[in-house]
């Protein structure tokens, strides 16, 4: 039986554009409730929990890349729903410290996980108001779109670093120096956006 999280890639130039969708479905199907609650300095709070989650995503993608050759590829999908759903909970404590979890949709989640890495597909989600940014909550058909782009990003993300899943140690370093890295962008968007987003959505 096939399970839903592997990836049964044909080779490094096709790492399963379908599968990194559906995995991407899953991570936006709902938003976490938040671990946290409203702080008192919350930029101080908010980098905290930045920290702890990007040595979380490290260690989780570091540890899957460990195995070479075709075992590396079998745990692509799984280091990226891990990976995607250790920044989710990010984003949703982030939320909470600044006390706006309320606030939080799927097209907010959307543009905080993907702004740095897909941001081609993500930029008309946040238009300029008047003084601040407003979030263009996106329509059923619109999101998936949308996941359809990003799809693409990851898929050639992942077959240009495919290679390094063949190298065991200097290979998973690398994986998880990426995974810490992209989780602070991450941090960085969503306490960006809290700092400059206006209330007020609008529907696409």
């Amino acid at each position: 039986m096939k399970h839903p999280l592997v990836l049964r890639s044909r080779g490094p130039e096709d790492p399963g554009h379908g599968a990194i969708i559906a995995t991407l479905e899953r991570v936006l199907a709902d938003i976490p409730a938040p671990e946290s609650s409203r702080a008192d300095l919350p930029e101080d709070a908010a980098r905290a929990i930045a920290r702890r989650a990007a040595k979380r995503a490290a260690v989780l993608s570091g540890s899957l890349a460990l195995p070479p050759g075709p075992l590396g590829f079998a745990t692509l999908l799984p280091d990226l729903y891990l990976i995607w759903h250790t920044q989710r909970q990010m984003v949703s404590d982030i939320f909470g410290v600044y006390g706006r979890s309320a606030e939080l949709t799927r097209t907010h989640m959307l543009y905080c996980l993907f702004r740095h890495a897909a941001s081609h597909v993500v930029r008309d989600v946040a238009v300029r108001g008047a003084e601040r940014l407003v979030i263009r909550q996106l329509s059923g058909s619109a999101l998936r779109r949308a996941l359809g782009g990003i799809g693409v990003s990851v898929s050639q993300r992942l077959a240009g670093n495919a290679a390094g899943r063949w190298i065991p140690l200097a290979g998973a370093a690398a994986v998880g120096a990426y995974a810490y890295w992209d989780t602070t962008q991450v941090a960085k968007t969503a306490t960006r956006l809290l700092g400059a987003v206006e209330p007020v959505t609008t529907e696409a």
